[in-house]
């Protein structure tokens, strides 16, 4: 009897329930977003499931226009379809050119310049054998070359520059990295003996179809000190200048990027530093202005400044008040007894720098670490060397298990057209874990000068809006929209999966979200997408 009135209880329950959770669900949607929340303008979806496809995004602010790489599963078959599908800016189809990929080839990066969009393939049956389609939208147009590189091991970056392609490669021999490049036009390839480094190292290039330059900054090391070396390359490959870049304390330079070439007013470089050691870890950021100063001896370079992340306004937001406080105490007793200040454990991935309507430039570099899980097996693959924004592995016996690389904030700096530091803040992150070492936050200017950081966590986009150093809240966010919820229709449905989730910088304050997912209809079955929105701030 207890029983059957206890099952009764949970059924009226139940009951009762399903209206007011409808009620809740509701009310979500129906609350007014808060002040400078973005919106979400479009939405399109295409009935694809992460096991049957992939698809690569590349958005286009030249023409504000979405590329979209898609690969689908031939039916009883181990080959794929590939198609370029091409996306106006309120994410209408424009057109769709299907691409005949051969089968010996799978995708491996893709990059643009203005409306080309430029997919390289590297083959699973040959080493050193890539193959490059170069997709024009505004003429609907794809041209295929393929390459018999045959030294190379695996690309790691890739730019385009006046119709050809620079990419930084990893040797066969895995102890050397280098540029090469691409002709997609002609065929022709050459590697560029001018970028040519042993590991470890740490590198980042820039490139110019204006003043038809690329910019290489590497990193060289004797073991005890590193410092920099910046050389200047043409269209062409051929080498235009080479300079050194040092500190002359005990600081070593471990990495930095540099000014684009088209900027005639200022030729700025920030990266970060190390205490003398044969660490990688940074202590803080400096920046100094390449340029002669006025009135110097010919050669002469300006001398280069150092910002402690100590000495930052914000950097250590990321932790508890009464943490922070800890630490600073620490410091200044450190100071006071004239003891080695403390070595800080942080790594920084930088973005390449943002230009300012003052002349000045933002610098973001994401703070991470490797993230381990544990098992009693032994088998590993771990990060070994830094080369640009990838980290390479190679296996040990260990019972950690790589899993990824976790960011835990984002720190963002302005500095002027001299190199002075103006202002910092920070983007606190949460849940932000990828696979590969590359960008994970994004960044755009805004029409009032603030700028905003952000990112998609599953189903969630969060983010920051920066005003120079004012503090301002990390946990901001709304939801991924989905298809009733963004075309106005009132029909209930929520994700139940989000998966490949990712967003890319668009045209304006406007980024697009993609990503695999299955959203679930209140009267009616799932439905498997994947997604495009326009996110506007």
């Amino acid at each position: 009897m207890k029983l059957r009135y206890f099952l009764l209880l949970m059924l009226m329950g139940s009951l009762t329930g399903v209206p007011a959770l409808q009620a809740q669900r509701r009310a979500a949607q129906a609350t007014p977003p808060l002040p400078g929340a973005p919106v979400q303008t479009a939405r399109t979806e295409l009935p694809l499931v992460p096991s049957e496809s992939e698809v690569h995004v590349q958005a286009l602010a030249a023409d504000s226009t979405v590329v979209l790489l898609i690969g689908r599963n031939k039916p009883l078959s181990s080959k794929s379809t590939f198609a370029f599908q091409q996306y106006d800016q309120v994410l209408h189809l424009r057109q769709e050119s299907p691409l005949e990929v051969p089968d010996e080839f799978d995708f491996t990066r893709m990059c643009a310049e203005s409306n080309t969009v430029y997919a390289l393939f590297s083959s699973h049956s040959t080493p050193g054998r890539i193959w490059v389609a170069a997709y024009n939208g505004r003429f609907a147009q794809t041209r295929t070359q393929q390459f018999d590189t045959k030294l190379t091991r695996e690309i790691v970056e890739l730019k385009a520059l006046d119709g050809r392609l620079f990419a930084t490669v990893l040797l066969n021999d895995q102890q050397h990295v280098t540029a090469m490049l691409l002709d997609v036009a002609t065929g022709q390839m050459q590697y560029l003996p001018s970028v040519y480094e042993p590991l470890p190292t740490q590198l980042t290039f820039v490139a110019d179809a204006a003043t038809r330059r690329a910019e290489y900054v590497l990193s060289q090391t004797n073991g005890r000190k590193s410092r920099l070396l910046l050389k200047q390359l043409t269209d062409k490959g051929q080498l235009v200048s080479s300079e050194f870049v040092q500190a002359e304390s005990d600081r070593s330079l471990i990495t930095a990027q540099v000014t684009p070439p088209q900027d005639t007013t200022a030729r700025l470089l920030m990266g970060t530093y190390s205490l003398r050691g044969p660490a990688d870890y940074a202590q803080g950021l400096f920046a100094t202005d390449l340029r002669p100063s006025a009135g110097a001896a010919a050669g002469v370079k300006q001398p280069l400044r150092f910002y402690d992340f100590l000495h930052l306004k914000h950097f250590f937001d990321y932790l508890k008040p009464s943490r922070q406080a800890r630490l600073r105490l620490r410091t200044e007793r450190r100071i006071a007894r004239a003891v080695p200040p403390l070595r800080w454990h942080y790594r920084l991935l930088l973005h390449e720098l943002l230009p300012q309507p003052d002349g000045g430039y933002v610098l973001v570099a994401e703070v991470y670490y490797p993230h381990y899980r544990y098992n009693s097996y032994g088998s590993y693959m771990g990060p070994g060397n830094n080369i640009g924004n990838q980290y390479y592995t190679s296996p040990y016996s260990s019972s950690r298990i790589f899993d990824g690389y976790q960011t835990t904030h984002a720190l963002v700096c302005g500095f002027d057209r001299t190199g002075t530091l103006q202002w910092d803040n920070i983007f606190v992150v949460e849940n932000l874990r990828r696979a590969e070492l590359e960008e994970a936050v994004r960044l755009r200017g805004l029409p009032d000068g603030r700028l905003v950081l952000a990112y998609l966590d599953e189903d969630k986009l969060r983010y920051k809006l920066i005003n120079r150093a004012e503090a301002g809240p990390n946990d901001q966010q709304v939801p991924i929209q989905t298809g009733s919820v963004a075309s106005g229709t009132t029909s209930p449905e929520r994700t139940a999966d989000t998966s490949q989730a990712d967003l890319l910088p668009w045209f304006g304050s406007r980024f697009v979200a993609t990503g695999y997912q299955r959203v679930r209809m209140e009267h009616g079955p799932d439905r498997e997408v994947f997604f495009l929105n326009s996110v506007v701030f």
